[in-house]
């Protein structure tokens, strides 16, 4: 290693396996985002594995467009070669109708198109950004990946969400610091269907709230109530900026607009099917 020394030895060890794991692959497609996990994997396998790692990303309206350039930047940056593969998860209705199984019809759909793209392109194992802490949360996507032979060599390798940001630093990836991310569905309540039109009504709010300078937020979608989740430090300037939140959110399509006070919280839309989880 060049620059591991700088590192603590438990992440020195960690990186070096992560690095070990992937060049055991022999090549690989990185299923990439854009986004922390599958930057930080993206880079390592382009270390291990030189041209013979690429980087994939699905093509879906259940990303915001501004993900998918921020996406096309960040492997430019790294050095790899980066495709679009089209994924079609929401002409499937399991998908569609938004149970909480919703992630796994998803992912199924990705990964069986990104392996589809390996075995036609000749590259041998088709690889994810599961970190180990996504192990202790409700993640049917991890189903999907287990069931379709996807490895994850960040969990493999033992690493956590804040030794990925630590890590990121350390190789200078524009990412280190960028705030969580997820698909547009997260928006939604369990339930309550998803379609074109409503991730386009979500992608123009957060659109819009996003070229006023905020970032790690969320539009939960209520019908005609949009309810903004702000990180609790931003909710005071959100509040200040609110006729011109207000503005961009209703031109977007909704009628009502809200801050919600308790602020963003990761797997919001959660809570329920947790509760309801954890009775049975």
């Amino acid at each position: 290693m060049t620059q591991a020394s700088q590192l603590p030895s438990n992440l020195e060890s960690k990186w070096d396996t992560l690095v070990d794991l992937i060049r055991s692959f022999d090549s690989c497609v990185v299923a990439f985002s854009g986004g922390v996990d599958s930057a930080l994997l993206l880079k390592a396998s382009v270390l291990a594995l030189g041209e013979r790692a690429i980087a994939a990303t699905g093509l879906s309206e259940t990303y915001a467009p501004e993900e998918m350039e921020e996406a096309r930047a960040v492997a430019a940056e790294i050095g790899a070669v980066h495709v679009m593969v089209r994924t079609m998860e929401l002409t499937d209705p399991r998908y569609a109708n938004n149970s909480h199984q919703r992630c796994f019809f998803c992912k199924t759909e990705l990964y069986t198109q990104l392996q589809a793209y390996a075995k036609q392109h000749g590259y041998a194992t088709v690889v994810d950004g599961t970190n180990a802490d996504d192990l202790g949360d409700f993640r049917p996507g991890i189903r999907a990946a287990n069931k379709l032979g996807v490895r994850s060599p960040l969990q493999e390798a033992g690493l956590h969400k804040q030794e990925i940001r630590d890590l990121s630093q350390w190789l200078a990836l524009p990412t280190w610091n960028k705030p969580a991310a997820a698909c547009l569905s997260s928006r939604f309540a369990y339930g309550d269907p998803i379609t074109v039109e409503k991730l386009s009504q979500v992608a123009k709010a957060e659109s819009h709230i996003r070229r006023l300078g905020y970032r790690g937020f969320r539009v939960r979608h209520h019908e005609e109530i949009a309810r903004i989740e702000m990180p609790t430090e931003h909710i005071a300037d959100a509040i200040a900026d609110r006729e011109e939140i207000a503005r961009g959110v209703r031109a977007a399509g909704y009628r009502y607009v809200t801050i919600d006070l308790e602020g963003y919280q990761t797997g919001r839309m959660n809570e329920g099917l947790n509760a309801r989880l954890q009775s049975h």
